[in-house]
């Protein structure tokens, strides 16, 4: 990031701390802010630095474990020198690396093609486990009968995101990293349950598909379960559209079940 410290309007103290600022940043292109010692300000520049790094370890622990120690710190340095972060929020630290990733990150051959995929996919379970959405249980019913689902609304958990990644991030390792993405997007659903427990498990198209309408559809049209179910049959063009209604009814148990889906709306 780019400091203006010695703009002559600034008062010496506010230089000062830019000064200070970008040494911490980065000591080897910014030199020592006057008068400061230099063993004292080699512990703020560690102190900085390691809480930072230590924080992402935490956050993408996939993506710090498939990466070297030299390169590992080459990218945090890089973030903690050119990131301009709009929050001083610990927890939106992660957020913020994201964005760095997506937006500033320089092409590197030694960043492997799937980072971004894979830090996004780290990031979810964070994003999610911090989450403040309340929900309003006067706002749906929880069926007796799973038939139900096909005259009401469905109503999906704002805590279940349907995510979709063009590598396998979910099984990437230090001993699986694919170097091209596959020809099919890999489908995943996250979500909270009522014990605040994180899950991720694996969707077929049609399940990813049938949450996403579901989670779009009290913004929109408010149709009921055998209309998405309907509009589902018609996207696959599936000669049998009442084998494509009995297999969403078993997916609407299995939402109900995990509370991906809390009932639904008369």
């Amino acid at each position: 990031m780019k400091t203006t410290c010695n703009t002559p309007d600034r008062p010496d103290f506010v230089r000062q701390q830019y000064q200070f600022a970008a040494h911490i940043r980065n000591p080897e292109n910014n030199p020592l802010p006057g008068a400061i010692e230099a063993r004292r300000m080699k512990i703020y520049c560690e102190l900085f630095y390691n809480n930072v790094e230590g924080f992402m370890a935490n956050t993408y622990p996939v993506l710090r474990s498939i990466t070297t120690d030299e390169h590992w710190h080459a990218i945090i340095r890089d973030y903690f020198t050119r990131h301009q972060s709009h929050t001083p929020l610990f927890p939106e630290m992660p957020r913020e690396f994201l964005k760095y990733l997506e937006h500033e990150r320089e092409a590197d051959p030694n960043d492997p093609p799937f980072m971004l995929e894979l830090a996004h996919y780290e990031w979810v379970e964070l994003a999610l486990s911090i989450l403040d959405e309340k929900i309003d249980q006067a706002a749906y019913v929880v069926p007796i009968l799973r038939e139900e689902f096909l005259e009401g609304i469905p109503v999906a958990s704002p805590l279940a995101w349907v995510l979709g990644y063009r590598f396998p991030v979910h099984k990437i390792s230090p001993a699986f990293q694919p170097q091209k993405p596959g020809q099919q997007i890999n489908h995943l659903i996250v979500y909270r349950d009522t014990m605040d427990e994180i899950h991720f498990i694996e969707a077929n198209p049609v399940t990813a598909r049938l949450l996403q309408l579901i989670s779009e559809n009290l913004q929109n049209e408010c149709r009921n379960g055998k209309a998405l179910l309907e509009q589902i049959s018609t996207e696959l063009n599936h000669p049998r559209p009442e084998t494509v209604i009995n297999g969403g009814l078993a997916i609407f148990d299995d939402f109900l079940a995990r509370s991906i889906v809390l009932g639904i709306r008369p």
